[in-house]
């Protein structure tokens, strides 16, 4: 028998009220006026927050228990980086705890604790970081130039990502995205024993090629990415492209940070994997031996995600918004997809 997942881990935000969140803005020196609104987001919580006598912020709260100090210090470290080398990426804001105190608020309560360089703050048990707001719109990929200047920028972000490989943040790999993953479905009680054997088999079988595709480029050099490159987290202004939210940023090859802004499979898939590389190759080269990576990418892709849910099925959030998950047609239609991958990784093979 499991040991009971405690109450905090059961509702992480439970004690996560708008006064929570003006008053850590407050303990780091920014002055709201009462009105916030929630962002998209399941893994954290994020709001935009307006200010009384500047620009609204972002604030962004760490979903407890994910990361470590060590782990957010290194994402926001490179977006330092990138932002020192003017690529367009939104670095979070240096805090100051004693600006509460210039400012002479929050002489009631203590000022916050201040961690990772002083980006990242400590209040109420919750770890949060503040960025500026930056706006824009969902990129039109279908547009002639936007793929090849999305290329053009994330090889600017890998550029960077070069210098040097994250140490405490984990790598892409078959074990860390397949395995685990596969585990926690089957540890969560989340998967009906009317389809456990079909699941389970077709997970087997694909993480079987894709350990096979793995080891075959094993010498591929690993880089920091931005680990979750799909189009919901690129915006547009006249100015181009900006990515945001780096929260799932590793070590992995290049290609991850491309293949999810291509439009599904096959020949569309190719004419803009074409276009991307286009823009990418023209500031930074491409190992093109990274290109049979992508169906293996796409098969952790897929089982990452239902170990995600079953991890996170005890946050209330999630079975409001994901209300199909568990069902024997959720995982019949999982299987399916699979089985799909593992035609896909046949025939591959076959052609080559």
């Amino acid at each position: 028998m499991t040991e009971a997942m405690p109450a905090s881990a059961r509702t992480p935000y439970a004690g996560l009220t708008p006064q929570t969140v003006l008053d850590a803005l407050e303990s780091v020196g920014f002055v709201g006026d009462g009105r916030l609104i929630a962002l998209n987001s399941y893994e954290n919580r994020v709001y935009l927050v307006y200010l009384e006598d500047a620009d609204p912020v972002v604030v962004k709260f760490y979903r407890p228990n994910r990361w470590s100090d060590a782990q957010i210090a290194e994402e926001h470290a490179l977006l330092e980086e990138l932002h020192e080398d003017e690529v367009p990426a939104v670095a979070p804001l240096r805090l100051d705890r004693g600006a509460a105190r210039t400012r002479g608020i929050g002489t009631e309560q203590p000022p916050a604790e201040l961690l990772a360089d002083g980006t990242l703050a400590r209040w109420e048990g919750f770890r949060f970081a503040v960025f500026p707001r930056r706006g824009g719109r969902a990129p039109e990929l279908d547009q002639p130039g936007v793929l090849e200047w999305i290329g053009r920028f994330i090889a600017r972000i890998h550029r960077v990502g070069a210098w040097a490989p994250f140490r405490h943040r984990p790598s892409i790999s078959p074990a860390s995205l397949g395995d685990t993953a596969r585990r926690t479905v089957v540890e969560s009680g989340m998967l009906p024993d009317e389809c456990k054997g079909a699941w389970l088999a077709a997970v087997d079988a694909v993480l079987l090629r894709v350990r096979a595709a793995f080891d075959a480029l094993s010498d591929c050099p690993s880089i920091r990415l931005h680990g979750d490159c799909h189009p919901g987290n690129v915006l547009w202004t006249s100015a181009g492209p900006h990515f945001v939210d780096f929260d799932d940023a590793r070590n992995g090859p290049a290609v991850q940070d491309l293949w999810m802004l291509t439009s599904g499979q096959g020949r569309t898939a190719t004419g803009d994997l074409a276009r991307l590389l286009e823009g990418y190759e023209a500031v930074r080269p491409f190992d093109r031996r990274e290109l049979s990576l992508i169906e293996p990418l796409r098969s952790l892709r897929l089982i990452h995600y239902s170990g995600w849910l079953a991890s996170r099925w005890d946050d209330p959030a999630f079975p409001a918004a994901f209300p199909n998950f568990g069902s024997a047609h959720y995982w019949q239609e999982r299987t399916g997809e699979l089985r799909e991958q593992i035609a896909a990784f046949d025939d591959s093979a076959h052609d080559a």
